[in-house]
């Protein structure tokens, strides 16, 4: 039986032509009077129903290489080479040519469909708006189809969502949108750039099974662009490994995984957090203990000093407009030891951000407690906050939009030490100098502004802003999940090194399962605003007591096609037995 990983690269059968053929296609940028190249000779092939996976990190041309086969380059780029699409040429097309070719032969699922996505129309009307420029629908034919492209990608209620403007759908539903309207027309070729990236290990999972699907279906060929590789030994059948715009490794999927040969596949690889790895099975083995109570889960041990603790916590929105009041974090108890790091999982809406929110001061108190640093916020006046925050850091998700674009990062580390400590001249330009240090930026990065610092090394400014009056509490929202795995390594090394050093308690909210368990001694699971399970990282990643636990873990892509393919198998099983929520 011949599977598409010993598919021949030149031709997988007499009958079977390429759907794509790419060679030595280079892509180059025109930049204060010279040319630099984003991608340089890129070879490749992709046949129907096969995923060719592209991977690298930031900056190594998989997107804007894809990106040209379409003639979506900016104005100050060019593409040179071939590309032939069933065998006729498409780099270059303009105007007619180029617009029958997008969409009806070649579609893309852009990385963030919110902005891909017009704010102004209604997701049904931009469908309809697919399918009638490339097909002789009626208005009321090209709306039946698009109700039936909604079911097909397993919208829910897709009459009313039919009818919905972008803003008003979840991440998972806007994707879901973006995907019906890619596949309107039956599309020869999808190319996918990082279609999961900002989404729950859940949702991922059921897009990834999506597009599965829809592939078998179809007979299409896609290029599937990301670097959660994870996702790769999910759906790949082929690896195309690129850096500084050139491919230096490609082969099978198992083979990459498998046997890399380049170096620098290797550390790619070797980068790559492993869920299930971190925290030793046997740890977590035998006869599960019963689920701890509020009470025993709000104390990691009686000889731990807590620096944030949560006992019966509610915290509600209040009602908006038409909105009633929204009960976001009902009835949670659990605590973060000094020293701790207690990692809090759970889907988008669970109310982890909140809990986030409401340990800063940003978030008044329904009912219950919230003690941070022995200081009790229920009823905190606003001038009680002042001293408390030098107690507490937070490092936020996109450190890009939380510095101050018009402040040198040195000044944002140092607004902390003005504020707070009172520190001035020589003295903090010391401090400053210290903290650039212990995160490992050059101290000449101080007078460089967040615009011309690359994503990893925002974060660590993030870190080290966090970090200026030492707090008790460290916040830590989604601080990994825009970053390629391996500044995402190096990120989470340094972390791990300054709480060594710091002892700092930390709060470490995220969605990715795999880095949880490799930094906290526990993980808190939340679902619909309910603490559903807490224990330590060993146990509930080997041996998740509830059945919310069980398909969260179940869902989570490893980097081992072998491996993914026991745990797809297991949360099929799971969902047949369980239901999907």
């Amino acid at each position: 039986m011949t599977t598409p990983e010993s598919k021949p690269r030149t031709s997988p059968g007499t009958t079977r032509e390429p759907v794509l053929e790419v060679k030595d296609l280079s892509v180059s940028f025109y930049v204060d009077g010279e040319w630099y190249a984003a991608a340089s000779e890129v070879s490749y092939e992709v046949y129907p129903g096969e995923v060719l996976a592209i991977v690298g990190e930031s900056g190594s041309g998989k997107t804007q290489s894809s990106m040209s086969l379409l003639g979506l380059l900016p104005s100050n780029g060019r593409a040179t080479g071939s590309a032939k699409l069933r065998g006729k040429e498409i780099l270059n097309l303009r105007g007619a040519a180029a617009r029958r070719i997008r969409g009806q032969e070649i579609s893309v699922i852009f990385q963030e469909p919110m902005t891909a996505l017009n704010p102004v129309y209604t997701i049904g009307f931009q469908i309809v708006e697919m399918l009638r420029s490339h097909l002789p629908l009626s208005p009321s034919q090209a709306r039946e189809r698009a109700l039936e492209l909604l079911r097909l990608v397993e919208m829910p209620e897709p009459e009313r969502r039919f009818d919905n403007f972008p803003h008003q759908l979840s991440g998972g539903q806007r994707q879901r949108a973006m995907i019906a309207q890619s596949l309107a027309c039956d599309p020869t070729l999808l190319i996918a750039d990082e279609p999961t990236t900002a989404l729950d290990v859940t949702v991922q999972a059921e897009i990834l099974k999506l597009i599965r699907d829809l592939k078998d279906r179809f007979d299409s060929g896609i290029v599937l662009i990301t670097h959660d590789m994870g996702v790769v030994a999910d759906m790949a059948d082929r690896v195309l490994v690129m850096k500084d715009g050139r491919i230096v490794e490609q082969g099978p999927t198992r083979q990459i995984f498998n046997d890399p040969q380049h170096p620098y596949t290797q550390q790619l690889l070797a980068a790559v957090p492993h869920f299930g790895t971190h925290s030793p099975e046997t740890a977590a083995s035998g006869t599960p203990a019963p689920a701890a109570t509020p009470q025993e889960a709000a104390a990691p041990g009686a000889a731990v000093e807590s620096v944030l603790e949560l006992t019966n916590l509610v915290l509600e929105y209040p009602k908006r407009g038409s909105q009633p009041v929204f009960r976001a974090i009902d009835d949670v108890s659990f605590s973060v030891g000094k020293g701790e790091i207690v990692g809090l999982v759970g889907e988008s809406g669970s109310g982890k951000t909140t809990i986030g929110r409401a340990a800063v001061g940003l978030l008044p108190i329904h009912s219950g407690s919230l003690k941070v640093a022995g200081v009790e916020m229920a009823g905190v006046k606003p001038k009680d906050l002042k001293p408390l925050r030098r107690k507490v850091g937070i490092v936020f998700q996109d450190p890009g939009s939380s510095l101050n674009p018009r402040f040198p990062i040195g000044e944002s580390i140092g607004e902390p030490l003005q504020l707070h400590a009172n520190l001035k001249g020589a003295e903090l330009s010391r401090r400053v100098e210290e903290l650039l240090d212990q995160v490992h930026l050059s101290r000449a990065m101080r007078n460089r502004y967040p615009h011309e610092l690359s994503g990893g090394q925002r974060q660590r400014v993030g870190i080290a802003r966090a970090l200026a009056l030492e707090p008790e509490l460290l916040v830590a929202d989604e601080p990994t999940s825009a970053l390629d795995v391996s500044v995402q390594a190096r990120v989470l090394d340094l972390f791990q090194e300054l709480q060594r050093e710091h002892g700092f308690g930390c709060l470490f909210i995220s969605h990715d399962l795999a880095v949880v368990e490799m930094l906290a001694a526990r993980i808190a699971v939340l679902h619909h605003g309910k603490l559903v399970e807490i224990g330590p990282a060993a146990q509930v990643a080997h041996h998740p007591r509830e059945a919310y636990t069980q398909r969260l873990v179940a869902a989570v892509p490893v980097p081992d096609p072998d491996e993914q393919q026991a745990r797809r198998a297991e949360r099929d099983a799971l969902l047949a037995a369980g239901g999907p929520s």
